[in-house]
């Protein structure tokens, strides 16, 4: 919770709920739920979209202003979830990647957070590195993601592949984790690197490129964005902000103007038009970083998803494939402006255009009947907590390393002076081993004392220790979700949950997500393919970790050993 993610911008971001309870067009037919099974063949293709760090909230928010085959594909013509959820309760990017294909909360995975600590050491550790291999072409730094050394489970596309080893499974991202994870152990993973501009894979996968990912580099797609600049899709930019949107005609009065103090400067600024690579001399590892928080990144992810597909020829057979595109962007976004604000708005405006002209793409590349696709996020995001409380709202900033202080304070007047808490890792706190041994305390103490001490702090929650993960509780709020996330090998002792509209936080500027709360645990399953998935709207609450069998079910191969899911509901076939 209180780590730093490896991104190379800081965390920041979010969107408010009230501000977007008016703006939603009359909500779909609902279908009627059923456990539905289907006779039909398989796809040729699974299209599996992830949209890093979308909100439910936002998808709904600007349904108004969205294309007509881009997002409303799924909400108009398609099967879409009004009330779908992470189960566990760390919410971020590498928990959440691992859930969807897999059906497997971290606790099953392994995969409990971006990055953890050695609850020994102290080492960092990292979810995708693998020390045994490096990218391909590319600088490899240390801890970068590799390989799926760590993932505990298997996915639908290692099931796949198992039993029908010429189906292909790719995974694209941003990001390694995001391309990593959804490919499983027996997929190909390429990820965006950020000082070169290129897409790379790593040696976990092969020894060099196909020729296709060859032939894409080398014409530097990357540097065709140099000096572009990320204008506003509609008019009126600068109309002030209103509380009730039904209030203003202005397409942006719902969204928080740029320029706000709490708006950190993505390396692009905080305000549009916005230019990239603006005085710099040429197209160099800044720049190349600086494309991700646009919606330049995205377009560049869905133009390397448009070379895979033909490149490797998915879905041109009878063999079933799965592409998976984490589209890393709008998290960058949404981390520094924040989702309540403009420059997310029209970000959220141009990704839905850049999914309109690909669901075009594969229209006519693999055919409308041939294909389906589903759409999800990793998590949600908070409003920025300055945002918030100018809007009369409880929030603030949880300083991790005062929390630690005021817990070591609190521990030494009971246990004697020392360093009892070492460090953060993941959601929560590790603890001195060798101290607790050299004094004879029993570390069950410790842990029981240091929750009591967390909850007096303004903006904490709840501290769980590793007695209650472990017990069968099923009444204390957040417990059921954060034993999701707790593998009892890897995760920190205590867990830290902070306050609603609360982040744990020592920066001025930003926001971030990885709690429990419904912002971050509550988004978008969209999906279509009317042969496969029907037509409607399902107002029950489902899982993300419900997507993996479904998608078992529909390929027609069993679910992930692991899953924890079940398939989602959907209307009875014709």
């Amino acid at each position: 919770m209180f780590t730093p993610t490896r991104c190379a911008l800081l965390p920041l971001a979010a969107l408010a709920l009230s501000l977007l309870a008016g703006c939603a067009t009359a909500p779909a037919p609902k279908a009627a739920p059923s456990p539905a099974t289907t006779t039909q063949s398989p796809p040729k293709l699974v299209v599996f979209l992830v949209v890093d760090g979308l909100p439910m909230r936002q998808v709904l928010g600007y349904r108004d202003q969205l294309q007509p085959d881009g997002f409303r594909r799924f909400l108009d013509r398609g099967l879409w979830f009004s009330d779908a959820h992470y189960g566990h309760g760390y919410t971020v990017t590498a928990a959440g990647h691992s859930v969807m294909l897999s059906g497997a909360y971290p606790q099953r995975s392994g995969i409990i957070g971006n990055e953890w600590r050695d609850r020994d050491s102290g080492e960092p550790q990292y979810c995708t590195a693998d020390p045994a291999h490096v990218y391909i072409g590319n600088t490899t730094e240390p801890l970068a993601g590799t390989s799926p050394k760590n993932y505990r489970v298997e996915t639908v596309g290692d099931v796949l592949r198992t039993g029908q080893s010429v189906s292909k499974v790719i995974g694209i991202s941003g990001k390694d984790r995001g391309a990593i994870l959804p490919a499983g152990h027996k997929g190909v993973a390429y990820m965006y690197m950020g000082s070169s501009g290129q897409f790379a894979s790593s040696t976990y996968y092969m020894a060099r490129h196909p020729a296709w990912v060859e032939a894409f580099n080398a014409a530097k797609p990357a540097d065709a964005f140099f000096g572009k600049t990320w204008a506003p899709r509609l008019p009126g930019y600068d109309c002030p902000f209103v509380a009730d949107p039904k209030a203003s005609s202005c397409a942006y009065a719902r969204s928080a103007p740029d320029g706000q103090a709490w708006q950190a400067n993505s390396g692009n600024g905080n305000k549009l038009p916005a230019t990239v690579g603006a005085g710099m001399d040429g197209p160099g590892p800044r720049f190349y970083g600086n494309l991700l928080p646009t919606p330049f990144g995205d377009e560049l992810t869905l133009a390397f998803a448009r070379a895979a597909i033909e490149g490797e020829q998915l879905g041109a057979d009878a063999h079933a494939d799965i592409l998976s595109v984490s589209l890393s962007s709008h998290d960058y976004v949404n981390h520094a402006f924040g989702p309540e604000s403009r420059l997310s708005h029209d970000h959220m405006l141009h990704l839905d255009a850049h999914l309109q002209a690909f669901f075009q793409y594969l229209d006519a590349r693999v055919g409308r009947g041939n294909y389906v696709a589903m759409l999800t996020a990793d998590h949600g995001f908070v409003d920025t907590p300055e945002w918030a409380q100018s809007q009369g709202r409880d929030a603030g900033r949880a300083n991790p390393t005062q929390l630690i202080g005021f817990i070591n304070k609190g521990l030494g007047e009971r246990f004697g002076a020392g360093q009892w808490v070492s460090n953060v890792s993941g959601s929560g706190l590790i603890f001195n081993n060798k101290l607790m041994a050299e004094r004879g305390v029993q570390p069950d103490a410790v842990y029981a004392a240091a929750a009591e001490l967390a909850v007096q702090l303004p903006g904490i929650e709840a501290a769980f220790t590793p007695a209650q993960l472990r017990s069968t509780d099923t009444q204390t709020p957040y417990l059921a979700q954060m034993r999701k996330s707790w593998h009892p090998e890897l995760s920190a002792p205590l867990q830290i949950i902070t306050r609603a509209g609360w982040i744990p936080s020592s920066r001025i500027g930003g926001t971030t997500h990885g709690s429990p709360h419904a912002y971050d645990t509550h988004v978008p399953i969209l999906a279509w393919g009317p042969a496969w998935f029907g037509q409607g709207q399902v107002s029950q609450r489902v899982e993300v970790a419900d997507i993996a069998p479904t998608l078992a079910q529909i390929l027609g191969v069993p679910a992930p050993a692991q899953a924890q899911g079940r398939p989602l509901p959907r209307p009875a076939q014709p």
